[in-house]
Formats: structure tokens, sequence, C-alpha cells
């Protein structure tokens, strides 16, 4: 029975993208800060109450997953916060380098981690959350955007060191993504530009060909055949979920 991990995996995105593994017989261990959501996990879900920024806490989470499952087949470092919403002028260094600890620290602490228990079985499948902001820039957006093109770069480093190990790395992009969260920055970004919330979410809908946002089963299912054997000659690719997003300023 093949084994992964999945960052932030109690909420959002993170939640659907571990039912869909489960679903794909997989065992499934999650982390997240929010102890609440961790315990309304489904029973075939493993959920723990770890920072993804913090790496001795990490670290003994990987040592765990080493005692208990013998290693780890794929790792999907999902976690991620949308940081601060503010014109560059007036960007706080506190909150810019909160930002980039979770989205893109939390990413190479997991991947550094992961590589551990993958190097030695010779595969293993990490797959990123990026965003499509990892792709172009975004107003308003600098940390959250710096972390998500981090990421790719991050992604695209491990792909070159970890292929000859057997081990595909990728990283996937979603763009707005209904739920909690967008609706969370689309108020941020509503109240940046001086615009109502319905405007500026009919603005992100209006910019992509599909003229609608995501779901977050459809960036749950470009997870999983990325961690499937159909996706075995895939690595280093960053691959937008988003209805092909062409107007990045709503």
């Amino acid at each position: 029975m093949k084994r992964v991990l999945i960052t932030a995996g109690a909420n959002g995105i993170g939640r659907v993208m571990a039912q869909a593994f489960a679903d794909e017989g997989y065992r499934v261990w999650v982390t997240d800060v929010d102890r609440a959501q961790i315990a309304t996990l489904p029973r075939c879900i493993r959920g723990d109450a770890v920072d993804a920024s913090d790496e001795p806490a990490m670290a003994g989470l990987f040592d765990r997953i080493a005692a208990d499952w013998g290693g780890l087949d794929v790792l999907c470092a999902n976690a991620g916060i949308k940081g601060p919403t503010a014109a560059i002028e007036d960007m706080d260094l506190t909150a810019w380098s909160a930002c980039l600890a979770v989205n893109l620290n939390g990413a190479m602490i997991a991947a550094k981690h992961g590589a551990r228990l993958m190097k030695p079985a010779g595969a293993g499948c990490m797959i990123f959350t990026s965003s499509t902001s990892g792709l172009y820039g975004t107003p308003y957006r600098a940390p959250y955007v710096a972390a998500k093109w981090g990421v790719i770069g991050l992604m695209k480093t491990v792909a070159m060191e970890l292929g000859p190990f057997g081990i595909r790395a990728n990283a996937i992009c979603p763009g707005s993504v209904n739920g909690p969260r967008i609706t969370s920055v689309i108020e941020a970004e509503a109240a940046a530009k001086g615009m109502t919330p319905d405007a500026v979410r009919q603005g992100y809908a209006s910019g992509t060909a599909l003229k609608r946002l995501s779901d977050p089963e459809d960036v749950a299912a470009m997870a999983v055949f990325l961690a499937s054997p159909s996706a075995r000659m895939i690595s280093g690719q960053a691959l937008a979920v988003d209805g092909m997003t062409y107007n990045v300023d709503p």
C-alpha cells in the first residue's frame, strides 16, 4: 500500500487531496496547525498537529513516519498562507517573513526530510503546491508571489538532484480555488482596491478562459495523477490548474 504525507492536510485543498489519496487506497498522514480540524479527520487518515515551518517538529514527524510506516512514497508539500495584501511601499517586513516561512521554508523543510526517507528506497514522488502566482506577478501580493516563485525554483532543483535516485518532483499551480482562503484574499484585495468583493471575484473568474474558479477537487485530481505510474516521466514541471488564467489583475 502506497504511503503519502500531506502538509496542511486538514483543511481546504489539502483535506480534499488527503481524501482523494485515501480513495485511491493510499495510507494517508497529514499535518496541520488546526487541531480542531485534525480531530474531524476520518479514521482512515492519520493527523498530527505540526507547523510546517518548524523544522525540529517536522524532523520528528518524519522520524515517526519512518518508524511506523518504514518509508514514504509520496510527499505533498502543500502548506501555505495567503500572507499580507498591501502595496509594496506599505509592506511590513515581519508579515513578509512570516509568509515566506510557511510557503517557502515549509516546502524546503518537507523536501529535505522527505529526501532522507525516499533516497534509500530509490523511488518517490514530491508534489509541491505553488500557485499561478508563481508563474507571474500579482498586484498587492508580493510576499505570496515571491514565495510561490521560490517554490517552483526549489522544485526544479529538487527534481534535478533527486532524479538520479528515482525520485520525481513537480509543482501544482492552482489558480483561484473556491473556498475560505480565496474568499479572504478577495475581501482583502477588494479593500485595498476600493472595490466590492463580488466585483473582485467576478474579475478573477472572467480572467480565465473557462470563466470560472477551480474547485479543490481539481487540484486533488492533479496530485493523484502526478503520484501515479501514468506520470512516471513527468518531473520538474510546474502545472497550472486554473482554467487558463490570462488576466492577472482583475
